[in-house]
């Protein structure tokens, strides 16, 4: 710890914090920020009299294994002096005063006290990630400052940001750069684009473990299935090598949706005359530090999401910034450092209004206010205050919670390309016809039948810890629901009995509702549906199966947009 080169300018950041209430902090990868900075304010005494530090992180992954790290660094138990809160999972106690928290966790507390009284400083590390939770709390410490500019410190700290953007954002607030490198770096280019950057990946790792020195290797992947697949490839490769050719080797996976058991093996020194290969998402970019790592393979590629998910986002977004009732605050004029598009806010805005989370003032309503309690995103909150009314909830409550799953659970349909392969037959519910929500309900209905049994995961290839995941949120959703409530309501679950038409009915309605922007219509004679909305279009999906009662499975249009069908008869009321 010593050696980490951010505390070569403890002094510096000491009195630099001292005279400014908001100071930007741009540290390389490796310089100690996320792990030192909220250790040196705890030695300013930003810790005394009951007072927290808050870090966020834009990463479950790196909220979790930084707090850790600071835990033991300071030599206390985890979860009392130091300890993280991240979505369906809290280990802090009232002891605590050094909270890693994920940014939306911190703008879920906002709501609650929009002053946030119990910090007395607030480090939002990585900024650089830019996420829309990011510009939200920009903005809100932004106009926090004004307000408690006398008895709170702002720090945004990063590897990559415009340091000089973010301090015009906020006043031309007081700029300091740390270097990070403790080692001279190498680079090399690949001298042409390769045709797969996988393979090019894999040969070069490859040729690393049996050419160099030893060093761990860690492989920079865009995303979870390309993760998976050079895993398996650098398995069966490593596999072929002539024995005592090279060291042993240990082949790792570090993503988001892998358990936090599995993430922190490697942070876990491998064994002797050993090399370790990490197959990593960006997660691995900045906030973590992984010792051990030598070389370092980056294709340059990068998975973008769209459409659905940042929709999805600015509604959520919108419904934050609405729910804090800030009264000096115009939705359309929210302070952003890089504003969403205009049209894109009047949007969300709309799809808000579409499933009663504001009113026709752009006010948010009662139903909004109690959407943005819940951990979830709006067409599911909805969905879930919906079913309350309806007298589903347990069910609502398990499909919420399938669906907040971070990968498929279920077994991947047959691509037309791998017909040759065979599957063993699933024993797995299929929706009775009802589609693809009902067949999520049944299935985790007929797991707690079996008492949560894993030999029905291993029998059916569902993915064991994702349903373990599952468990947890549906249990935390429906604590939360508990207290939304304010009295005693039904929530357990119903494998024990059969459920009716009418309930499958009713909970489909209560999705429909949730996610009333997103549904579609079949047309009369017509192998095509319209969308049911402000602006009706026509959209198609030729290898949608349909049932009787008209299947409430996604239908995906050429943009990528999801929709949901409903039936001709308009059961949707």
């Amino acid at each position: 710890m010593a050696n980490l080169p951010i505390l070569q300018f403890e002094e510096q950041i000491v009195e630099t914090v001292e005279r400014n209430p908001v100071v930007v902090i741009i540290g390389e990868t490796g310089s100690g920020k996320s792990t030192q900075l909220s250790q040196i304010l705890h030695k300013m005494g930003y810790t005394e009299s009951g007072r927290t530090i808050a870090v966020t992180q834009p990463r479950r992954v790196a909220t979790v294994s930084v707090s850790r790290r600071v835990g033991e660094e300071l030599g206390v138990r985890f979860g009392e002096e130091v300890g993280y809160a991240i979505r369906f999972e809290d280990r802090t106690s009232e002891k605590t005063c050094t909270k890693y928290l994920t940014e939306g966790v911190l703008l879920r507390e906002s709501l609650l006290n929009p002053e946030l009284n119990r910090y007395s400083a607030i480090i939002l590390d990585e900024a650089h990630e830019r996420s829309l939770n990011t510009d939200i709390l920009l903005g809100l410490m932004k106009r926090l400052i004004k307000m408690r500019s006398s008895n709170l410190k702002v720090l945004i700290t990063s590897a990559t940001l415009d340091g000089e953007k973010v301090s015009r954002f906020f006043s031309d607030c007081h700029v300091l750069n740390v270097p990070g490198k403790s080692f001279p770096v190498e680079i090399r280019y690949c001298p042409e684009r390769p045709a797969s950057y996988l393979e090019s990946s894999l040969k070069t790792a490859i040729d690393i473990h049996v050419r160099e020195p030893e060093g761990d290797i860690l492989i920079f992947m865009t995303g979870q299935d390309d993760i998976e697949k050079l895993v398996k490839k650098l398995e069966e490769r490593v596999q072929t090598l002539e024995e005592g050719s090279c060291m042993d080797a240990e082949i790792l996976p570090l993503h988001a949706s892998l358990p936090p058991e599995l993430q922190v093996r490697v942070f876990v020194p491998p064994p002797l005359n050993c090399r370790r290969f990490i197959g990593a998402t960006n997660i691995a970019e900045t906030s973590l530090t992984i010792d051990g790592v030598v070389y370092v393979i980056d294709s340059g590629c990068k998975l973008i999401n769209v459409q659905d998910e940042l929709e999805e986002r600015v509604q959520g977004s919108a419904t934050v910034i609405l729910s804090l009732d800030l009264p000096d605050t115009d939705i359309l004029k929210f302070d952003f450092l890089d504003p969403p598009s205009t049209e894109s806010l009047e949007d969300a805005l709309k799809q808000l209004y579409l499933i009663d989370a504001i009113d026709e003032y752009g006010s948010i309503t009662s139903i909004g206010q109690t959407m943005a309690e819940l951990l979830l995103e709006p067409s599911l909150s909805r969905t879930l205050i919906e079913a309350n009314e309806y007298g589903c909830l347990s069910q609502a409550l398990t499909v919420a919670a399938m669906l907040s799953a971070e990968t498929s659970l279920l077994p991947g349909r047959i691509k037309s390309t791998d017909k040759k392969r065979k599957r063993e037959p699933s024993d797995l519910p299929d929706g009775s016809g009802w589609g693809d929500h009902i067949q999520l309900l049944q299935t985790y209905e007929l797991w707690d039948q079996t008492n949560y049994a894993v030999e029905l995961c291993k029998d059916n290839n569902l993915q064991t810890r994702g349903m373990k995941f599952v468990k947890e949120v549906r249990k935390q959703l429906s604590q939360i629901m508990q207290k939304i409530a304010k009295g005693y309501l039904d929530v357990g679950t119903n494998g024990r009995r059969k459920e009716s038409q009418e309930d499958y009915r009713n909970l489909r309605k209560c999705l429909c509702m949730g996610y009333a922007n997103q549904l579609v219509e079949r047309m009369m004679r017509h192998n095509g549906y319209w969308t049911l909305g402000f602006k009706p279009q026509l959209v198609q999906n030729k290898e949608l199966e349909h049932s009787k009662f008209g299947s409430a499975k996604w239908l995906v249009n050429s943009l990528g947009k999801k929709y949901i069908v409903v039936a001709i008869e308009r059961w949707t009321e």
